[in-house]
């Protein structure tokens, strides 16, 4: 089992606001990421405006993935239309804003490195919209005004059934290969256990907690996330396959 010390819980208070947020629910303010430190890139002018409390760490995930050096924006200058995070500017006055836009972008400039394969990024840039249109209101329930309450993992689900069919055929979601369509699905699965320690996927979903359990165990995750996300992450999949370790405490990781 995975311990953390007091200066974990120093970061529940942050967390704990950044879920309830009616203006930013997951799409402004969540888990916390360290900027991309890639030593070699398709481009110096890749700036990212994030925080540790937002959906940066997953930009951070694809763009270590990627090869793609991402440095850190400051925040008081911010340029998204709104003032959320992330954000992310380039060259030639490039601003894009929403975390599943920011993927396809960095996607894109990966694929102008020789990536030039239509299916495949037909097939990366679905399951990005996927994940943030289908996948993320199934996982992050929420009340009338925007204040995520619970998840939807809890209960039997059609699509995450079929999910769960599809990664047993593959281990990654397109061409059996890992990509930025996993970034965008397994970042959403994973922020479910970290906020929702309690919930047991294994028993209903076995196929997604062994992909799960593969994605957080990348180099470039941990990198984006921190080792103690990665860490917690790992050993509660790892419980789950084993079928240890039910009764979790709250805020799990901390």
């Amino acid at each position: 089992m995975v311990r953390f010390g007091a200066a974990s819980l120093l970061l529940i208070a942050s967390y704990a606001a950044a879920f309830s947020s009616t203006s930013s629910r997951l799409t402004s303010h969540r888990i916390p990421t360290q900027p991309s430190q890639s030593s070699t890139s398709l481009s110096m002018a890749l700036t990212l405006y994030g925080s540790q409390g937002s959906r940066s760490p997953l930009v951070n995930w694809a763009a270590n993935e990627l090869n793609l050096s991402v440095e850190a924006g400051d925040l008081s200058k911010n340029p998204h239309p709104f003032g959320q995070i992330p954000c992310l500017t380039d060259d030639d006055g490039v601003l894009v804003f929403e975390s599943g836009a920011i993927l396809n972008y960095l996607q894109s400039k990966a694929a102008n490195k020789g990536i030039h394969d239509d299916k495949k990024m037909a097939a990366i840039s679905s399951w990005i919209s996927w994940a943030n249109a289908s996948l993320d209101p199934i996982c992050f329930l929420e009340t009338p005004d925007g204040k995520v309450y619970d998840t939807g993992l809890k209960n039997q689900n059609k699509r995450i059934q079929r999910l769960d069919d599809i990664l047993s055929k593959s281990p990654f979601l397109v061409d059996g290969e890992f990509s930025v369509a996993d970034v965008a699905v397994a970042s959403y699965l994973l922020y479910v256990i970290q906020f929702f320690p309690d919930v047991d996927l294994h028993s209903k979903w076995p196929n997604i907690v062994r992909y799960m359990k593969e994605c957080a165990g990348r180099e470039a995750y941990g990198k984006a996330f921190g080792e103690r996300v990665q860490g917690y992450c790992v050993a509660r999949l790892g419980e789950m396959e084993s079928g240890a370790g039910k009764e979790k405490k709250l805020f799990g990781m901390f």
